[in-house]
């Protein structure tokens, strides 16, 4: 346990600097809270493969845990304002190192799948609200949330290529080779419907959620 101390450390370093580079971004650089709030979702949901230096499965669910404490508060008093918007009810921040803890607990044993399951929420939906904002011309809504074709196109595109690199290059990956891409493929269609279905920042639940079932069916 005591070799997974300097791995905790490093993850913390890692993510205070990604909450730092998004305030200085915000601050200096001018950029709206929508940009650098996924600055910090992307680099949060990369911490998945910080996960993979870990020996102990209990020090390698302190930063997922402790997160959900650490945005709850933020939450609450604003304290990180490159990730809080000024609109309140919009928990994702906290529900995302929720899922995180959560796959971390259930996929320990098969850690390709933890990283693979949690690349659909981290890359498919920041990018997917980049490309909706900027070119969504498409629109429809689905329970009471707005979403574009375009953004819903990126979100399955991205998905399926950050899935498949886990699946096809990390070792041990059930899915190793060119058996990534059907399964990459099948978790990213699944994941682009969960997101599309999910109101109010739900999603960071429902898409790592039907990620990590789809990826446990295809075994």
């Amino acid at each position: 346990m005591t070799r997974d101390f300097p791995v905790l450390l490093l993850s913390y370093l890692y993510l205070f600097a990604a909450l730092g580079v998004a305030e200085w971004l915000r601050r200096r650089q001018g950029y709206p809270v929508d940009f650098t709030r996924k600055v910090v979702h992307i680099a949060a949901g990369m911490t998945a493969y910080i996960l993979l230096l870990f020996t102990n499965r209990w020090m390698a669910l302190i930063p997922p845990i402790s997160f959900i404490f650490i945005n709850t508060f933020s939450y609450w008093k604003g304290t990180f304002k490159g990730m809080e918007l000024s609109e309140r009810g919009k928990l994702g921040t906290i529900y995302f190192p929720i899922s995180f803890s959560i796959l971390t607990w259930l996929l320990w044993a098969q850690r390709p799948l933890l990283v693979a399951a949690l690349m659909p929420m981290t890359w498919g939906d920041a990018l997917a609200a980049v490309v909706g904002r900027r070119w969504g011309r498409h629109t429809y809504r689905l329970l009471g949330s707005a979403r574009s074709l375009e953004g819903s196109l990126a979100f399955f595109v991205v998905a399926w290529a950050a899935t498949v690199l886990p699946l096809a290059l990390l070792p041990a990956s059930p899915f190793a080779g060119w058996s990534a891409l059907p399964v990459a493929w099948a978790t990213a269609a699944a994941a682009a419907v969960a997101e599309a279905l999910s109101p109010w920042g739900t999603d960071n639940l429902t898409v790592p959620a039907v990620s990590v079932l789809v990826l446990l069916a295809c075994l």
